[in-house]
């Protein structure tokens, strides 16, 4: 898939730091910012404070609990595109309200790049044909 997508700001939260850091690295490869990184929802609610971010990926299990959901929630009430990446989609099955879907972790590079470029043309409003085989999309 190649969709053609602008530089984004993109918030990992992540509490685990060599996937965070992965992240970061696949990320700023595919010449995205990456707006910060955050183990827990504290420190995610105070990145996005700061400046207006375009896409969060979000753990569901972070350092201070099963946080994930609730923090992807508020994300996407605020305004941000949410994508679930966790070990537990069960978790998120039924969806989540105002997020766009989930990615299973362990994922790899290919994956992230073509979920984050689907989430991006998403939330541009351009017009895809298809998600990536690996995003399970929630209802909209």
């Amino acid at each position: 898939m190649s969709i053609e997508t602008m530089p984004a700001r993109i918030l990992i939260v992540e509490d685990e730091a060599l996937v965070a850091m992965e992240l970061r690295f696949v990320l700023e490869d595919l010449g995205h910012e990456v707006a910060g990184q955050a183990a827990d929802t504290a420190t995610a609610l105070t990145v996005i404070g700061d400046r207006p971010i375009d896409l969060a990926l979000v753990d569901i299990h972070l350092s201070d609990g099963p946080t994930g959901v609730g923090l992807g929630r508020r994300l996407a009430a605020l305004g941000v595109t949410v994508v679930f990446l966790t070990a537990n989609p069960g978790m998120v099955r039924d969806g989540v309200d105002g997020a766009l879907g989930v990615l299973s972790k362990p994922t790899d590079e290919r994956a992230v790049g073509s979920t984050v470029a689907y989430a991006l043309a998403h939330r541009e409003g351009q017009p895809v044909q298809y998600a990536p085989p690996e995003l399970k999309l929630f209802a909209a």
